[in-house]
């Protein structure tokens, strides 16, 4: 399995207390069930049968999607204790949830009709974003949605004492520079001050012909 400083940060102590920090209360819901009924808008010529989240922590994407759509979701999360409690609360069966990591996905090529990240790229090593960019891309068969933090230029912002577990970029960008195949077919700010999430920007890839 993938090892490196931030997984193991992730893995351990540092990523439990994020866990015990990040409980799913209704209000949370309520911001994201707003954020992703904008993003599916966008899918709807072609609505995702299934949907699979890179690093869903404890399934605050997954517990939203799941009041929204009929696709069947996956995940992969590489912290136990977040993965308990998705398994605990019946989010998702654990069949469908992978002790995995962005760069080495356990699924075949184009077997999701949509792979997306919320706040887990700025987590990755710039080292490693491309195998991990390239992963998603291979297992997308159409969509392709990135949730980051946004800066114009790379650079590594201070977090909770550590300074090297948060990387920020313009990760639309990335993925559109490396890929030829993909398309941008909608992108937005998410402000904290409208929409009681951190402030972010996305963007939804759909691949050319597909």
């Amino acid at each position: 399995m993938t090892q490196t400083t931030q997984l193991d940060a992730w893995r351990g102590e540092f990523g439990d207390s994020y866990v015990d920090r990040n409980a799913p209360i209704e209000e949370q819901l309520r911001h994201r069930t707003k954020m992703w009924s904008r993003f599916m808008q966008a899918t709807i010529s072609h609505e995702p049968k299934s949907i699979l989240e890179v690093g869903c922590n404890i399934g605050l994407n997954m517990r939203t999607l799941a009041r929204l759509t009929a696709a069947e979701l996956s995940a992969i999360e590489p912290n136990e204790k977040a993965r308990q409690s998705i398994i605990e609360d019946g989010i998702l069966p654990a069949s469908n949830l992978h002790e995995a990591t962005a760069q080495s996905l356990p699924f075949e090529d184009g077997s999701q009709d949509m792979v997306f990240t919320s706040g887990v790229l700025i987590h990755i090593h710039p080292d490693d974003l491309g195998q991990a960019a390239d992963e998603m891309h291979r297992v997308s068969r159409r969509w392709l949605l990135v949730s980051e933090y946004f800066s114009t230029k790379p650079e590594t912002i201070p977090y909770r004492g550590r300074d090297d577990l948060l990387f920020k970029r313009d990760f639309g960008g990335f993925f559109l520079d490396r890929f030829d195949d993909l398309e941008v077919v909608d992108n937005g700010f998410m402000w904290s001050r409208t929409t009681g999430l951190d402030d972010a920007t996305w963007t939804l890839f759909r691949k050319k012909g597909s």
